[in-house]
């Protein structure tokens, strides 16, 4: 695709890195050379970068080697993190959650901590879906330290569970794709309501296809909203473009690309 042109600083807070020697194709998986190649075609000056899905296994390596191919490069890296708590919601896996303990591959306070003082780490990716949500001990820790936690909610993880579990924390929360992956506008827009009742709950852009949401989100709640890529799933380009073609005024769109985030996650801030 051809280099993006606008005048805007861009930043993104939601990339995923390919960790894989062996590059797939189709766009899905690609190297950190290619990604750094399509940031810069959209104008992304940096990236907030993490681990994709390891099932079964611990996050340590994955997240060392995120913030590895991060050096030298406009990203931003996040440790990936996990736990043991069944997120669906039920009257039975909130019973079964009161006897959840951590196996060995599991995140662990000390874990928190040592990402949390590695000045290689910015913050936290949460996928409770695929990776099962932390122990109380974890999310105590996760306060303390105090640095912003990227959850992936949608209909396996809405935003009602999010409330319920995380945002009664004082860490902040980004939920990506609006709260809705994939595409449910429902739940995109009990996200929105959210953010009227909690201050440090905030919205990205990835994956985020209808109009209505993104403009009531950016109007409504300006300081609110991210701007997230989604790559490599989908080309920065595309995403850039999703928000630059909104019926919202140039200041709102400046605080989506870069005020906002950088507020946030202070590892995308300018240097100047």
């Amino acid at each position: 695709m051809l280099e993006l042109e606008h005048r805007f600083r861009v930043v993104d807070v939601h990339s995923r890195l390919t960790l894989d020697d062996a590059v797939t194709a189709r766009g899905r998986a690609i190297s950190p050379e290619k990604l750094e190649r399509e940031m810069h075609q959209a104008g992304v000056v940096a990236a907030v970068v993490f681990a994709g899905p390891r099932e079964g296994k611990s996050y340590l390596k994955a997240n060392n080697a995120v913030a590895r191919r991060s050096v030298d490069r406009p990203f931003v890296a996040f440790a990936r993190i996990d736990g043991p708590r069944d997120p669906t919601g039920s009257a039975t896996a909130r019973l079964r959650n009161l006897g959840a303990r951590r196996k060995d591959h599991h995140t662990s306070p000390e874990d928190v901590e040592q990402y949390a003082y590695d000045d290689r780490f910015h913050g936290f990716k949460l996928d409770p879906v695929s990776d099962g949500l932390p122990t109380d001990d974890v999310l105590d820790r996760l306060e303390d330290v105090d640095l912003p936690v990227l959850v992936r909610a949608g209909r396996g993880f809405p935003p009602a569970s999010a409330a319920e579990t995380l945002l009664d924390r004082s860490f902040p929360v980004v939920l990506s794709h609006f709260g809705g992956f994939p595409l449910d506008r429902d739940l995109m827009d009990d996200a929105i309501d959210l953010l009227a009742d909690n201050d440090d709950c905030y919205l990205d852009t990835s994956f985020v296809r209808y109009r209505e949401p993104l403009e009531r989100a950016v109007m409504e709640h300006p300081d609110r909203v991210l701007f997230g890529s989604g790559a490599p799933s989908a080309h920065p380009n595309v995403a850039v473009m999703e928000v630059l073609t909104l019926d919202v005024p140039e200041d709102a769109m400046r605080k989506v690309f870069s005020r906002n985030p950088s507020r946030v996650v202070d590892g995308l801030a300018p240097e100047n």
